[in-house]
């Protein structure tokens, strides 16, 4: 690790860190708040994705369904207009969209063969985007001259990484760059996961012999057809059985990379100086 004690941690004059965890435990509060302190650089995987590595895959699709309107698909072959993403930090909503769910297409769902295709995007994008944090971190420095460094990396890292493997190439790369650092949650942070969730349903990433074993157990029990999946069931249903395969995964990289902190903990957490004593604790309990 970066820092192998408290000491270490404290006295280090550029601290380099990088949240992971299940998207809503609190991954983006801490690098808001650390952002807002004015001392930290804020890098986002999921932001580097959808602009460096899946950015012209999401603006073709946009250009795609646009042609499908005779009065867009002239201005579009003229170059009479521009289709751009506004994706940023807090919207993310073009990758998700491009992401999709698989099923009924009259339902927003897509081909699973298609859905399959952009999965397989999305995992050489967020390794490359993760590999990134060192090149960030060295601009955050040498370019903005931000003393600190905070990475907010996706919650499916733990799908395209194998925490358990020493030569993991995306880990040891993160790592030498980063402190990685889980955020962990308890049964009733699963609940409310569960629950917002299933208000909200959006797109996931899935490992592929993961969804591919889900995708087929889902048709067993629902005895549906692929075309005739209602997408938002199948997501749902999917997110639970995706949060249970995600702990030991997560735990894996912890133990064998970082350090982990208690979901419970971050919502203590008001301003950098919190931040700093919990990781300093954390690092002393790895």
């Amino acid at each position: 690790m970066l820092y192998n004690s408290s000491a270490e941690w404290n006295e280090a004059p550029h601290k380099r860190v990088a949240l992971i965890g299940m998207s809503g435990l609190g991954k983006t509060y801490l690098s808001e708040m650390l952002r807002a302190g004015g001392a930290w650089y804020h890098y986002s995987v999921d932001y580097r994705i959808g602009t460096r590595y899946m950015g012209e895959h999401i603006v073709d699709n946009f250009k795609r369904e646009a042609m499908r309107v005779p009065f867009l698909r002239e201005l579009l072959r003229s170059d009479s207009i521009y289709i751009a993403s506004n994706i940023t930090f807090e919207n993310l909503a073009p990758l998700s969209t491009y992401l999709g769910k698989p099923g009924d297409e009259t339902k927003g769902g897509i081909p699973f063969d298609t859905y399959i295709k952009r999965q397989r995007q999305h995992r050489i994008a967020e390794q490359a985007a993760v590999q990134d944090t060192a090149l960030f971190a060295g601009k955050a420095l040498d370019i903005y001259g931000y003393e600190h460094f905070i990475c907010d990396t996706s919650g499916s890292i733990c799908e395209v990484v194998d925490g358990n493997d020493a030569n993991d190439p995306v880990l040891r790369a993160l790592s030498q760059a980063a402190l990685p650092v889980l955020i962990e949650g308890n049964a009733g942070h699963t609940d409310e996961l569960k629950a917002r969730f299933d208000a909200a349903p959006k797109p996931m990433y899935y490992r592929e012999d993961f969804l591919l074993e889900k995708w087929a157990e889902y048709l067993r029990l629902r005895n549906v057809a692929a075309a005739k999946v209602d997408p938002d069931d199948f997501i749902r249903w999917g997110y639970g059985e995706l949060l249970a395969a995600r702990l030991p995964r997560y735990r894996a990289i912890a133990k064998n990379w970082g350090v982990r902190i208690a979901a419970g903990e971050v919502r203590d957490i008001r301003d950098p100086q919190d931040f700093n004593a919990l990781i300093a604790d954390a690092i002393d309990r790895s």
